[in-house]
């Protein structure tokens, strides 16, 4: 009986994901905290931040790459998540994920038009659930949770201790913003 030697080939794991919404909705820190959990779990990253000159209220992207081998190009064509926390964001890069990709939207404060049917759309009513909490600015910590659950890339525990790096002296922020990860994620 002869034996057939199969050849596996191991695909690298590059994930690319897109953060966009307007600045000071702290998209930007949501990819630098998933950069963070990321490097923190041995994984290989890229973090490349775009915004406006006004910054605070104008439009704010940033793109993480996350492989377990070198990554050659930060530049995401073609993402395998966008995280839209706003309505122009959601215009701008809805076209770009890849066929079966996730977009994740911030119902609260977004129409969930999407002209697409071969990507999944998360609706995440990120802000409504700030507002509960009582602290309208950690929306991002929300969308950061639901995201985190939804795509498994990094532990929450990575993440909860990534912004206990963040806030070392803010013990205040660090409980709000780990709140606000915690009810993300529970979504689902």
């Amino acid at each position: 009986m002869l034996l057939e030697q199969k050849t596996v080939l191991v695909k690298e794991m590059l994930i690319k994901t897109i953060f966009a919404g307007f600045g000071g909705q702290g998209v930007l820190s949501m990819g630098l905290n998933l950069s963070q959990a990321a490097m923190s779990e041995g994984k290989h990253v890229t973090y490349l931040p775009s915004y406006g000159a006004e910054v605070r209220g104008g439009t704010a992207n940033c793109t993480v790459a996350i492989s377990d081998e070198e990554i050659a190009s930060p530049v995401a064509s073609s993402p395998d998540f966008v995280v839209a926390m706003n309505q122009p964001s959601l215009v701008r890069f809805q076209n770009q994920i890849q066929s079966g990709g996730l977009l994740f939207i911030n119902s609260s404060i977004t129409e969930p038009v999407v002209s697409r049917g071969d990507i999944e759309v998360i609706e995440v009513p990120a802000s409504d659930i700030a507002e509960e909490l009582k602290s309208p600015k950690s929306a991002n910590m929300v969308m950061m949770g639901a995201f985190s659950k939804k795509t498994n890339l990094v532990l929450l525990s990575t993440l909860i201790e990534v912004l206990k790096n963040t806030f070392k002296t803010k013990k205040m922020l660090i409980d709000i913003n780990k709140k606000a990860l915690t009810a993300g994620y529970d979504l689902f």
